[in-house]
């Protein structure tokens, strides 16, 4: 499912703060100067990129185009009426009688585990596997969104490295007056895609991340109690009730019409 809300927030929070620009009767091409474009984003990469690892920064990259466009994230009240369809065959011609319902679902995680039980490994170890997953998706995500809240962090102090640095610049040129107003007015350009590259991107897609990762592991959360019941034999209508109250209070009336 695709959800453009990283998308359309910064992209209309940029259209905000060009417009005010615009309405205080500022010329929005006059923030874009090369050198301190150059220095923030350049120089918040790089250091970010040295607080981790290369492995970090490529995941980091790749995760980008999930936080723009939500990636695959499903909701989590679809688990339960997959689920309970799994538990009523289940109950009915018992699990090996999955196999050809496994095969038409896209859910990866739900396969892997109805595969599992399907085999006859222990409830126990296949709650442990699976949770081991869990565990390690929600540490990848975790880098990842890691990663653009400390670009966030750098952000600002960078961009005031290169207003001190246009400053100085200011200084050596004291002998031409004519030129202090513009050469202030550069300095202080560093300061602002400081501020709103940390306030309106690095840390927007650090949280989006970060939300993604937790509607995804709360969907697997619930496959994993949702198979660990079918291997159990439990009634499915009490296995609906079960896993509709793991959802969010909103999502519920929704998953149990459903």
């Amino acid at each position: 499912m695709k959800d453009a809300a990283t998308a359309i927030g910064i992209g209309a929070g940029v259209g905000v703060v060009v417009t005010a620009n615009v309405l205080e009767g500022g010329n929005p091409m006059s923030l874009l100067l090369l050198p301190p474009l150059l220095l923030v984003f350049g120089t918040t990469i790089l250091v970010t990129i040295a607080g981790g690892t290369m492995g970090d920064a490529k995941n980091a990259a790749v995760s980008v185009k999930r936080a723009f466009t939500g990636g695959n994230v499903q909701p989590a009240g679809d688990v339960v009426p997959a689920v309970v369809s799994l538990a009523e065959r289940a109950r009915r011609e018992g699990l090996l009688a999955l196999e050809d319902m496994v095969k038409d679902m896209d859910d990866e995680f739900l396969v892997k585990g109805v595969t599992l039980a399907i085999d006859g490994t222990d409830p126990d170890e296949v709650r442990d596997i699976l949770e081991a997953e869990v565990i390690a998706k929600k540490k990848a995500d975790k880098q990842s969104a890691k990663f653009f809240a400390d670009a966030g962090a750098y952000a600002p102090t960078i961009g005031i490295i290169g207003t001190v640095m246009g400053l100085v610049h200011v200084l050596e040129n004291l002998s031409n007056p004519d030129e202090l107003g513009h050469l202030i007015a550069a300095a202080f350009v560093a300061t602002l895609w400081g501020v709103m590259s940390a306030n309106v991107l690095f840390l927007p897609i650090g949280s989006r991340l970060k939300r993604i990762s937790e509607l995804e592991a709360m969907r697997m959360e619930m496959i994993i109690e949702g198979v660990a019941a079918i291997q159990a034999g439990s009634n499915p209508r009490v296995i609906a009730q079960k896993l509709t109250s793991l959802l969010p209070a909103d999502q519920q009336p929704a998953a149990e019409a459903a």
